[in-house]
């Protein structure tokens, strides 16, 4: 045991004084240490019900025969931290929790760890050092939320926001803006659309790091202390059979991760989490994979934003075993991947029973033929960018317009909110990638507001910042170069006209070889928006948003 470094012999008496002092028995000591990494706080709604799943490892542990040790993970809510400075902090968290875990992890000598991550950075963040430090470990979220009631009928947060661009706009009234307010977010949990957080929790069961239900059993249900607990169980088998994540997080497991990313249509942020613990675990991942899945994937479900459904419908359906087992129809899933069930990707969905085909689409019906996310490149973008395809408009997935130029989120919010953006437009909103933010804000409230006003079919929206699981529509993001480093949609100006389609995966901007080259001549970099502390620090190190905005080493 990785532990017995540090617990055995006679010049480790000082480390058994110091388990002494933490009322650790000399029984408790003899067993393997389990770090057990705990999210939980009381500013996000998917983390306030940590606190009874971190028990629940507890108990799991114990039951097993290790003693479990619990430490903390930060998390921010990325619905509170939106539409103002707060949201810089939000990405960057993701390597300040890797980070942090692989401290404590390493300065402790833990022989495994049960990660309980929830909300969107956080999963990311503690896969990443899953990988990075390579001891047996298991994840078990925290559960999504259930989903509100307005109106009759079902919503999740993206509803709120949109509900602003409809009050704005005159549509509904101070009592009804009032409704969604109230009824939004009945539970715990993380929000209860196809969003990034459960986009990654469910990416997380495809991955082989997490149980059956991990992304899907609701925050609020029983099971998921079941569940908490059969993970603390289930590490115990994993430290003695030493099954470490890198023998889970292969090559093959991440690309069903992306072969199930399309399939039920995940966050564009997972295009940035993926690549950034693919990296962790010595994975190699381009973009243009994505597009190589895409081409044979089905999108079989439709969950909101993109469509009517939630994750607890999806829970009901058969949860993300059945939507594998059902694209495992095709024959496109690699089923000899190792997961923490000590079994194969194979063995475990062999099993699993679509119960709901309007939630779960056979292959045979799919929504759409190719998957749910798409990757563009064109001379605005020649190192990428990402749209959530399956939540566009028909109408919008050829687009032509004028370009409508802005430097940051604010002035982009002020001219939608202020009636100054037009049908046909596209919308281009720069300096906010990963160093220009710093820290590649998501865009929900721009694109809540176009969708809230009415545009979401008229209207497309660019940016080398990133969007929210909750954003639909034509919102095209992580454009690499991106601004700052001068990438080309820094030579954008106001009018040109800005050809998508997403369709062809091309995004370009109608202007000349010569003209850009002319524009790219006279550009100078814009003065860094933040210049101390972390921010900064980030800044200085973080990579493009097509390499999943990983920090480099700086040369020596």
């Amino acid at each position: 045991m990785k532990s017995d470094e540090i617990k055995y012999g006679v010049q480790n008496a000082p480390h058994r004084v110091l388990y002494n002092a933490l009322g650790y028995t000399a029984e408790e000591q003899s067993r393997p240490l389990i770090g057990i990494v705990s999210s939980y706080n009381e500013i996000v709604p998917g983390h306030m019900n940590i606190d009874k799943i971190t028990e629940a490892v507890r108990i799991g542990v114990a039951m097993a025969g290790g003693t479990p040790i619990v430490f903390p993970a930060i998390a921010v809510c990325d619905g509170i931290a939106m539409g103002h400075q707060g949201m810089k902090y939000s990405l960057v968290t993701r390597d300040l929790i890797a980070d942090s875990t692989e401290c404590m992890a390493m300065a402790h000598g833990f022989d495994g760890l049960v990660m309980i991550p929830n909300c969107d950075k956080n999963v990311p963040g503690l896969l990443m050092a899953a990988a990075r430090i390579n001891i047996p470990t298991i994840v078990v979220s925290g559960g999504p939320m259930l989903a509100g009631t307005v109106n009759g009928c079902k919503v999740s947060l993206s509803a709120a926001y949109e509900a602003v661009g409809a009050y704005a706009a005159g549509k509904i009234n101070d009592e009804q803006l009032a409704e969604y307010e109230e009824k939004t977010c009945p539970t715990c949990g993380s929000c209860s659309g196809m969003y990034t957080a459960n986009s990654m929790n469910c990416l997380t069961e495809v991955l082989g790091m997490g149980l059956r239900g991990n992304g899907t059993i609701p925050a609020v249900y029983s099971e998921r202390i079941r569940l908490a607990k059969k993970a603390g169980m289930q590490i115990m088998e994993l430290v003695r059979k030493d099954i470490r994540p890198r023998d889970i997080m292969t090559k093959e497991a991440f690309e069903n991760a992306l072969t199930i990313d399309m399939a039920l249509g995940c966050s564009t942020n997972s295009m940035l989490h993926l690549p950034a613990i693919a990296h962790e675990a010595g994975v190699e991942i381009n973009l243009d994979i994505a597009n190589q899945i895409s081409d044979k994937v089905p999108n079989v479900c439709h969950l909101a934003p993109a469509g009517h459904h939630h994750m607890e419908d999806l829970n009901e359906a058969g949860g993300v075993y059945a939507v594998m087992n059902e694209i495992n129809k095709l024959g496109i899933i690699h089923t000899e991947c190792m997961t923490v069930t000590g079994k194969t990707v194979g063995e475990n969905i062999a099993n699993a029973v679509n119960k709901n085909t309007e939630v779960i689409r056979p292959v045979e019906n799919p929504y759409s033929k190719t998957g749910g996310i798409a990757v563009l490149r064109g001379n605005i973008a020649p190192d990428s960018c990402v749209v959530k395809r399956s939540a566009v408009a028909p109408e919008m997935l050829v687009h032509e317009g004028p370009a409508r130029v802005f430097d940051c989120e604010e002035d982009a919010m002020n001219a939608i909110m202020t009636d100054k953006i037009n049908p046909g437009d596209v919308v281009v909103i720069r300096y906010e990638g990963p160093k220009g933010g710093p820290g590649m804000r998501e865009m929900l409230n721009p694109t809540s507001a176009i969708i809230g006003r009415g545009l979401g079919s008229t209207v497309a929206l660019i940016t080398d910042g990133r969007f929210s699981g909750a954003t639909r529509g034509a919102a095209i993001g992580h454009v690499s170069p991106e601004a700052a480093v001068g990438g080309p949609i820094a030579l954008i100006k106001e009018g040109d006209i800005i050809a998508i389609d997403i369709m062809a995966n091309t995004i370009n901007v109608k202007v000349s070889d010569e003209e850009l080259a002319q524009r790219k001549q006279a550009w100078t970099p814009k003065e860094p928006k933040i210049k101390t502390g972390y921010l900064a620090r980030y800044s200085a190190l973080v990579t493009s948003g097509n390499t999943g905005a990983i920090l480099s080493v700086p040369e020596k």
